[in-house]
């Protein structure tokens, strides 16, 4: 099943990262691929002709989103035919593109933290945590403390790959969306953790709590997501979007409510929350996409990330995580069941 996406205009200005601190966490923006160049160089075709820089290289580099490639612009590290040019410039055939990606920051001002971990598998590669609701995976700029990653460099002594000021962190849930997220330990585990997500062999299945009742009760959303041109901290169905698609299927009926399974065939920000909202049924304490007055007493949104599956790095054998519902989840699911 696939949803008509919206018509929108002008969506020439996006830009695929989003303000970490404000809207959760954003990995196209910060993680840099190690299997891919870290200088290049490209000549423009007739096909590339009028297109914008910024736009071509994130097409060509998928580790590069394009708020990452218009920093490397400003900074003097991404040029057409030696000169620094603008973010929206045009290019023109026979143009050459140099492109330079400065390695990731050190971790040297990122302190270990004795934040406790609920740590549903560990070996000598990676690690599958439970992650609460309310704990920002990665650091951001003017937020060095008390994340995800400042409790990895307490609980994983000398963690350090690629020098990459987030170790290790190859996907991401949102500040206040719970459940199983995987970290690598060492760099054969990232680029192995990061194949096995591009080839899409993982499984990442979540439990979701929407408004109203969803008809049909199984599909899949097939609708691209980008920056929402008329709300620039948050994500939309656009039409130039890049390619994003939910697969779902419906586990009970309540009176205002339906409980839900939704599987993630790609990995775009905000994907499940926006694709609902897109459908009529928002995520249930969604505070973004939701409704302004909340049908339940709950005060994050009902997205709980409860299977993953993948292939260990060390073995190659293929394990499936699971995590229950936190308490506060349960307890909303029981007043959704009660709800007159």
């Amino acid at each position: 099943m696939s949803f008509e996406p919206l018509s929108l205009d002008d969506l020439e200005l996006f830009q695929d990262d989003l303000d970490i601190d404000l809207i959760g966490e954003n990995l196209d923006a910060i993680t840099i691929d190690p299997t891919l160049p870290a200088e290049m160089s490209y000549t423009v075709t007739a096909t590339d002709k009028g297109e914008r820089l910024d736009k071509l290289v994130s097409n060509m580099r998928p580790d590069l989103s394009r708020g990452h490639v218009q920093r490397l612009i400003e900074e003097g590290n991404l040029t057409i035919n030696g000169t620094i040019v603008k973010s929206g410039y045009k290019l023109r055939e026979a143009d050459l593109i140099h492109l330079i990606v400065p390695p990731p920051a050190p971790l040297a001002h990122l302190a270990p933290e004795a934040i406790p971990l609920d740590v549903v598998y560990s070996d000598d590669d990676i690690m599958v945590i439970n992650k609460p609701a309310g704990l920002v995976v990665h650091p951001a700029p003017g937020h060095y403390s008390g994340t995800l990653v400042n409790a990895l460099l307490y609980h994983v002594p000398n963690l350090n790959i690629n020098g990459n000021i987030r170790p290790g962190i190859v996907h991401r849930l949102d500040k206040d969306t719970s459940g199983l997220l995987v970290v690598a330990k060492t760099d054969k585990a990232l680029n192995s953790l990061i194949g096995q997500m591009k080839e899409q062999s993982t499984l990442k299945e979540y439990t979701v709590l929407v408004e109203g009742n969803v008809q049909p009760p199984a599909g899949i959303i097939d609708a691209p997501i980008g920056r929402d041109p008329k709300a620039r901290k948050q994500m939309a169905v656009v039409r130039n979007g890049k390619p994003a698609r939910t697969e779902y299927k419906v586990l009970a009926y309540f009176a205002r409510h339906t409980l839900l399974m939704a599987r993630l065939h790609t990995g775009r920000t905000h994907q499940i929350r926006v694709h609902f909202a897109y459908m009529g049924h928002p995520v249930t304490g969604d505070p973004v996409y939701g409704r302004r007055k909340p049908t339940l007493n709950l005060k994050r949104q009902f997205l709980h990330a409860a299977l993953l599956g993948l292939a260990l790095p060390s073995t190659g054998e293929y394990r499936e995580f699971q995590a229950p519902l936190p308490p506060e989840l349960e307890k909303a699911l029981l007043e959704a069941q009660n709800f007159d």
